[in-house]
Order: C-alpha cells, then sequence, then structure tokens
C-alpha cells in the first residue's frame, strides 16, 4: 500500500512538471523572439515611418495605431462592463432571464475574433457607416473583451462580502452610496483584473482590426477617429506572409515591440491594481 507521503511526492511532483510544460514552451518562444528581434530594435526603427514596400524604415505608424485601438476598446469597453456587472450583481434578481443573461455573456467570451470582426463590419463599417477607422476598430475590440470585464467584475463585486452593504444601508446610505461608497472600491482589483485581461486580447488581435480598420501600408499617422490606421498585429502579420524578402530581424523586431508594448501595459494596470488592493483592510 502507497503511503501518504509517497502519495504527496508523486502529487507534488505532477504539478511541477505541469508547471514545467506550461512554462518552459513560453520561455523557449520568448527567448527566440528576444533573440532575433533584439538587432533590429533602434530608434528609428520605433520613429520612422515604413519605407520600401516596409522594408525598410521604421513601424512608428503601427504602434500608434495599436495604442489608439486599445486605448479606444477599454474607454467603450470598461465604463459598460462595470455597469453591466453592477446591475447583475446588485440589482436583478434571481430569475431564469438573468441566469440567461449570464450564461450568454460566458458564452460570448468564447466566441471566436474573427466573429467579432464579421459582427463589427456589419454594424459599425455598414450600418453606422463608420467605413473602416479608427472608431470601427475600437468598438469592435470592445464589445470583444467586453464579456471578459463583465464576467470579471461582476464576481469581484461579489466576492465583497454583505456585511459591507449591510452596515452601510443600516447608517442611512441609499442603495447606489452603498455601491459607490462600500463595494466598488473593495471590488476594484478584481476589476481591473479583468481589465488586464481585456487589453492583453484587444493589442493582439488581428481578426477584428483586418475587418474594420488596419491598412495594409499606410505610412503616416491618423488625424482623427474616422481614419485607418496600421495596427502591429496585423503588421506583423503582412510581414511574415504578404511582403517577400522581408529581413529577419524587422518581423522579430515588430514581435519584440508588440510582446513589449502588452506587458508595459499590462504592468501599468498591475501597479494600479496592487496600490488599490493594499488599501483593502479585509
Amino acid at each position: 500500500m502507497i503511503s501518504p507521503r509517497l502519495t504527496q511526492k508523486i502529487a507534488f511532483s505532477l504539478l511541477l512538471l505541469a508547471t514545467l510544460m506550461v512554462i518552459l514552451p513560453v520561455a523557449v518562444v520568448l527567448f527566440i523572439i528576444v533573440k532575433n528581434g533584439l538587432p533590429g530594435i533602434s530608434w528609428e526603427f520605433l520613429t520612422q515611418m515604413p519605407k520600401s514596400g516596409m522594408r525598410a524604415g521604421g513601424i512608428l505608424p503601427a504602434i500608434i495605431g495599436t495604442f489608439y485601438l486599445v486605448l479606444g476598446a477599454v474607454v467603450f469597453a470598461l465604463p459598460l462592463g462595470v455597469l453591466a456587472a453592477i446591475y447583475l450583481s446588485e440589482y436583478s434578481k434571481d430569475s431564469w432571464m438573468s441566469r440567461l443573461v449570464r450564461l450568454a455573456i460566458i458564452n460570448l467570451a468564447g466566441v471566436p475574433s474573427v466573429v467579432f470582426g464579421l459582427f463589427g463590419l456589419a454594424l459599425f463599417v455598414g450600418f453606422f457607416k463608420f467605413g473602416a477607422s479608427i472608431l470601427a476598430g475600437s468598438l469592435t475590440l470592445g464589445i470583444m473583451i467586453l464579456p471578459v470585464i463583465i464576467t470579471s467584475s461582476r464576481e469581484a463585486l461579489d466576492s465583497v462580502p454583505k456585511s459591507f452593504r449591510e452596515v452601510s444601508l443600516s447608517l442611512g446610505s441609499t442603495k447606489l452610496q452603498t455601491i459607490k461608497y462600500a463595494v466598488l472600491p473593495h471590488a476594484l482589483p478584481g476589476i481591473l483584473t479583468g481589465t488586464i485581461l481585456g487589453i492583453g486580447r484587444a493589442a493582439g488581435e488581428t481578426a477584428p482590426i483586418l475587418f474594420t480598420v488596419a491598412a495594409f501600408y499606410l505610412p503616416r499617422l491618423p488625424h482623427s477617429a474616422f481614419d485607418q490606421v496600421m495596427a502591429l498585429p496585423y503588421h506583423l502579420y503582412v510581414l511574415s506572409t504578404q511582403v517577400p524578402n522581408v529581413d529577419q530581424k524587422i518581423r522579430y523586431g515588430t514581435a519584440l515591440v508588440l510582446l513589449t508594448i502588452v506587458l508595459l501595459m499590462n504592468l501599468i494596470a498591475i501597479m494600479i491594481r496592487s496600490y488599490f488592493r493594499g488599501k483593502k483592510k479585509w
């Protein structure tokens, strides 16, 4: 008969092996990208316009376009997602309709991004006549990350102890004041977690922007929300599949810049989350 100590060691070993199977491939990919992309990174590469059909020059329009798209998506999705989560968590009653809505939101998080791209093409580009623009692309990305933000925000709100609400209401606060002062501040770290996940997905998606905003080659900066832009995910796809005789360091350099931007955005959001989490008293 196997002893409990041996069983525990086997279980820990299997868990360690599973962890390594997840971490090692990611580490190898990062090593390859950094090794091949670092020689291509320079000040000119980051600040110049592309030239010679993207075989030379820099990627500044793609960097600016990616930043605009992610910022627009978060500005649209974060308030709407938090308000929807507040309604589902604090106001809606437990009925078959509310359970159906929650199930639909969870299922939307697993919809392929190309479907959101087609939806954005039909609604924002076609029906609302926004055309292929930053506005259409940002709204499409915002809808795509909306289920993640709603789900994580609702779970964060539900994790706040009910005693906080009861004490606030017993002191004469209204329902809205209770949510604003007794619930939301404590749920903010969890809400920011969903935002972090949304930022990572919005910055790295290609299919939605392919239908709604991304330009193949546009060596200029946008002037309004109705302009097309280049974006790093689509730019990387074009360099790798559509443009012949591109130096390898340009492709890997573009990938390294995209990873760095995503990591920096996530790092800023994590720092904000840590700040608010440190203020929690429970």
